[in-house]
């Protein structure tokens, strides 16, 4: 059975790719994946902030005029010390490369222009076969509007591809006033490929301590349907490969995404939660399903169940709509009428 798939001129063994997180922070851990199954990995993002000297900037607006009044002098964190800085990251990338064959995907996360080309460069040099641009933004300024975000966007990418010769992809977040628009102008502007979707992670308050807390939420695989839906609708509109990220935790989840038009399925959460050795399992279910529905290989399931075929796939939303709430039935039984509501 043919489980290999292409990914941003790559060809991989699988479609199972550990995406950014503690777990790939770590040499043995890659070495390990790689045992396991994984057909690449993407690395921990490395932080604008520890590229330039804004992480003072942002500590002196974090700050400001907290002393003005005693309850919020603690209020905001202090900003923690990054886990790996740029040289260590560098580091990882070389020492890594020397010990396993799979492909190392280098993310970078930022919000401007400042401190990407050079470090995308060292990048590259330190052995990164890929770069994963993870733009990481919430824009808080009123008057700035939709086209100038989305054009700042395409401004950094472009910059960092024509900066490197490896293949660069960007991940994005789900929350554009038009996700079909941006995806085509990133097409445009040469991407390789489009990781479907960022996940925001919201913060807290704490009551007892009055301070602004991080809150890291794991992802659900009720989360797969936004990626689901995006990478179905956009598999075959745009030439760049697709890869899906958040919410994928069994082979049904894998095998879903592939049909909607997934080059590369990302994973996180269920690594997290079971283990580097889930990979096995995961891998070993797709191989019984396809066996069992006889399936070949994974390019023969790629974009069966997208939208390339519909000529109107807003349409074809807003029917899928309709009808998940007319056909819906509560588990509990019968609605009741309003005969039955007493004041």
């Amino acid at each position: 059975m043919d489980l290999t798939t292409d990914y941003m001129g790559m060809k991989l063994r699988s479609p199972l790719v550990p995406s950014a997180s503690p777990l790939t922070g770590d040499i043995d851990n890659i070495v390990w994946m790689e045992d396991a199954g994984a057909a690449a990995v993407v690395l921990p993002s490395l932080f604008e902030e520890q590229l330039s000297m804004e992480s003072y900037e942002l500590h002196h607006h974090l700050t400001y005029g907290t002393e003005s009044f005693p309850e919020s002098l603690t209020y905001f964190p202090e900003p923690e010390n990054f886990r790996l800085g740029p040289d260590e990251y560098l580091e990882l990338i070389y020492k890594a490369k020397q010990k396993v064959k799979i492909p190392l995907i280098a993310s970078l996360n930022g919000s401007s222009l400042d401190g990407w080309t050079d470090y995308a460069r060292m990048l590259e040099q330190a052995g990164a076969a890929a770069l994963e641009l993870n733009i990481y933004s919430v824009q808080t300024d009123p008057d700035k509007t939709s086209d100038q975000i989305e054009q700042s966007y395409i401004n950094m990418f472009q910059v960092v591809k024509a900066a490197v010769a490896i293949p660069v992809s960007v991940k994005l977040s789900a929350y554009f006033t038009n996700m079909a628009n941006i995806a085509k102008r990133f097409d445009q502007a040469g991407v390789d490929a489009l990781v479907l979707f960022n996940r925001f992670y919201q913060p807290d308050i704490n009551l007892e301590t009055l301070e602004v807390q991080p809150h890291v939420l794991l992802s659900t695989p009720q989360a797969m349907r936004l990626p689901l839906r995006w990478i179905a609708i956009l598999y075959h509109r745009i030439h760049a490969d697709l890869a899906a990220t958040s919410g994928i935790h069994t082979a049904h989840d894998v095998l879903k995404m592939l049909m909607a038009g997934a080059n590369i399925t990302m994973l996180c959460a269920v690594l997290l939660r079971h283990g580097i050795n889930h990979l096995r399992c995961i891998e070993q279910e797709m191989r019984e399903w396809m066996e069992k529905h006889e399936y070949e290989s994974v390019k023969q399931l790629q974009g069966s169940m997208s939208q390339k075929n519909c000529p109107n796939p807003s349409a074809f939303e807003r029917a899928q709509y309709m009808r998940a709430l007319q056909t819906y039935k509560p588990e509990w039984g019968r609605i009741y009428e309003p005969s039955y509501y007493h004041g």
